[in-house]
């Protein structure tokens, strides 16, 4: 994906990855209507090509971790990047 049409899904890769860095005390918000219709054509892409595998992993572990006390913490956090991993275009990270 080293083109100029796959920049976009990297920048938003990099935001995946800047949110699994540092996930505690950072929310993720919706910028409003920063892209428009692009923002959701591109999100439809993105669940095409790995969006929907992504969130449902992080599911997954959401839900494993979320079996122990010491483990729910960390298991919010992932369904934090679940909802990120399934729509990351128009979101922003705070």
């Amino acid at each position: 994906m080293i083109t100029i049409i796959g920049i976009p899904f990297g920048l938003q890769t990099l935001k995946l990855a800047i949110l699994a860095l540092w996930p505690f005390g950072s929310r993720v918000v919706d910028e409003g209507n920063s892209g428009g219709c692009l923002s959701l054509i591109m999100n439809i892409i993105w669940i095409f090509v790995g969006g929907f595998w992504i969130c449902l992993t992080h599911l997954g572990f959401g839900l494993l971790l979320c079996i122990t006390i010491i483990g729910i913490p960390f298991g919010m956090q992932h369904f934090k990047m679940a909802a990120l991993a399934l729509a990351p275009f128009g979101k922003s990270i705070q």
